[in-house]
């Protein structure tokens, strides 16, 4: 009887677990998974950095009241208000790369940083270095653009300052 409750327990585990994970239990804490932690952090210190400038420089270059009104020229307005557009288009990648660092670091804590999103395998270590939060293998990215029709590049590196591929 104590063998049919074992079987129990393992099939519905098998049950409960998404059909695509290969990896079941957490990646160990390697010299390697340390050091992406630890670019991760920084990326994320340097995100945060450039975006406080770029609020802070928007701020501060942001005229009083009405763009057109007080005497300035209507060209001027148009300038600030692109100047206005392209900082928050740069803050919103900014976002968006800071979420995808953000869920890495969590990959981390959890346990499960390097093991592909869709289809449970390893992401290697190359890929990794290049990409520290990258959430699938080259062979899964692929398949996802495709299916989605967009490439899922949210996150550029042109934009991180210290960021060293």
């Amino acid at each position: 009887m104590a063998a049919k409750d074992d079987t129990k327990k393992v099939s519905s585990k098998a049950k409960s677990s998404p059909s695509t994970t290969k990896v079941t239990k957490p990646v160990k804490m390697t010299a390697f998974v340390k050091k992406q932690h630890q670019r991760l952090l920084d990326l994320r210190d340097n995100l945060l950095d450039a975006m406080h400038q770029v609020t802070r420089d928007t701020l501060k270059n942001a005229p009083m009241g009405s763009e057109a009104s007080g005497g300035e020229h209507s060209g001027d307005a148009g300038s600030d208000t692109y100047d206005r557009d392209f900082a928050l288009q740069i803050l919103s990648k900014e976002t968006d790369a800071l979420h995808e660092v953000a869920a890495a670091i969590e990959r981390v804590e959890k346990g499960v940083y390097g093991v592909c999103e869709m289809s449970g395998d390893k992401i290697p270590n190359e890929r990794l270095e290049a990409l520290p939060f990258a959430r699938y293998t080259v062979e899964c990215q692929s398949q996802w653009e495709q299916e989605n029709g967009v490439s899922r590049g949210r996150a550029s590196t042109a934009s991180y300052p210290n960021f060293r591929l």
